[in-house]
């Protein structure tokens, strides 16, 4: 297949799954445009397109504080704003539209009314990869009704909707629009099985100056990814073990003051000491405000061998069943019992890694899950060329 793939911007974890998903696809032999605003070296084997926008200010789907005047959530722009951005993502994929056989667009935004634009113009199917930040503002109030009814016929129109988990498809967009459930695929979240394995730790321990034991919450140190819920929590066993936050944010300064002895901050780190971080630890322990619609870091600390804790709710049930680790009430108190409680009990927690080890082998091994996507997406095709 050749297949055109359009990110609204370079994008974090849902532009991480992206770019797997066209590395992967290249790799079964596929030919792979992808394009974004700022592409750069893009993905390796695909041909890379820079979306040139208008303006300097990227349109987003969650504004980041530390981007100051340089984002702007396009569900807080006005039509004629948002609009204006739609000719520079449709001229990127009208200049490769002759030459593909399948339109792939990411998040229900503009991307989404772009795909659905121009594979209508050329009669050729697409897909929509649709993230659960996409579709919450939304949920509330948010977009300007114009450019919501262009997203949502584009989402109507879609030959197929790619979503990472039940709770996605059900209570985020189908609790906007009566999409039928065949049209969906439900398809997780991969993991590099090999970065993220048990004892894959390095010297990173030595390196940070750790402890042979500790609890690890990776994240960004912003309300929304509930850093502070993690802090509270460490109240309850701070004498078993230590915390390590990696990630940085506008709270950092705050959460420092607060946590005293009880653990550290790493701030920002690579990948690939990231990766080896949550090899190295106990546990790992998250909290957000939010309900997560996935959250990969629980497939990674699978992986690992490092049992999560965290509260339920949304997506995170699907990845977390009981056997792998511990969802909790969303309270800073239970949060802290479970974690101490697992803490003490070293046989439980080893019994979680081998069981989470061989989840994460079974469900987020991306040849897998791109070899199941790839099927679906050859019988989409083969379904539009037959009804056309």
């Amino acid at each position: 297949m050749r297949i055109a793939m359009l990110l609204l911007n370079q994008g974090r974890g849902s532009g991480e799954v992206a770019r797997n998903h066209a590395r992967f696809l290249i790799d079964r032999g596929h030919e792979l445009h992808f394009a974004h605003p700022r592409v750069g070296d893009g993905v390796p084997g695909a041909s890379n397109h820079d979306v040139s926008l208008h303006c300097d200010v990227m349109p987003v789907h969650e504004y980041l504080p530390s981007a100051a005047n340089g984002q702007k959530a396009v569900s807080t722009m006005s039509a004629e704003e948002a609009f204006a951005y739609l000719p520079a993502y449709e001229a990127t994929l009208e200049s490769v539209a002759d030459s593909v056989d399948l339109f792939y667009g990411h998040h229900a935004n503009l991307t989404a009314i772009a795909t659905a634009n121009v594979a209508r113009r050329h009669n050729k199917p697409y897909v929509l990869f649709l993230h659960g930040t996409g579709i919450e503002p939304r949920l509330h109030g948010g977009y300007d009704d114009a450019v919501w009814e262009s997203i949502e016929a584009a989402i109507s129109g879609a030959d197929g909707i790619i979503v990472t988990t039940e709770y996605v498809r059900d209570e985020l967009v189908r609790a906007v629009l009566d999409v039928p459930l065949d049209r969906f695929i439900v398809l997780p979240c991969g993991v590099d099985l090999d970065e993220f394995r048990p004892g894959a730790c390095g010297d990173v321990v030595q390196r940070f100056d750790l402890p042979d034991s500790f609890v690890i919450c990776p994240g960004a140190l912003m309300t929304a990814k509930g850093p502070q819920n993690v802090v509270a929590a460490s109240e309850v066993y701070a004498d078993e073990s230590t915390t390590v936050f990696i990630g940085d944010g506008e709270l950092r300064a705050e959460l420092e003051a607060q946590l005293g002895e009880r653990g550290r901050f790493l701030g920002f780190v690579s990948s690939e000491d990231k990766a080896m971080l949550i090899n190295a630890a106990t546990l790992l322990v998250a909290a957000p405000e939010k309900m997560e619609h996935f959250g990969i870091i629980y497939a990674e600390a699978l992986a690992a061998g490092t049992p999560p804790v965290a509260y339920s709710g949304g997506g995170v049930g699907s990845v977390v069943p009981a056997a792998t680790g511990v969802l909790t009430e969303r309270d800073p108190t239970k949060l802290g019992e479970a974690v101490r409680d697992l803490l003490g009990d070293p046989l439980r927690r080893e019994a979680m890694a081998l069981t989470g080890r061989m989840r994460a082998e079974q469900e987020y091994s991306y040849p897998q899950l791109v070899s199941q996507l790839e099927g679906w997406l050859n019988t989409l095709c083969e379904r539009h060329c037959a009804t056309t």
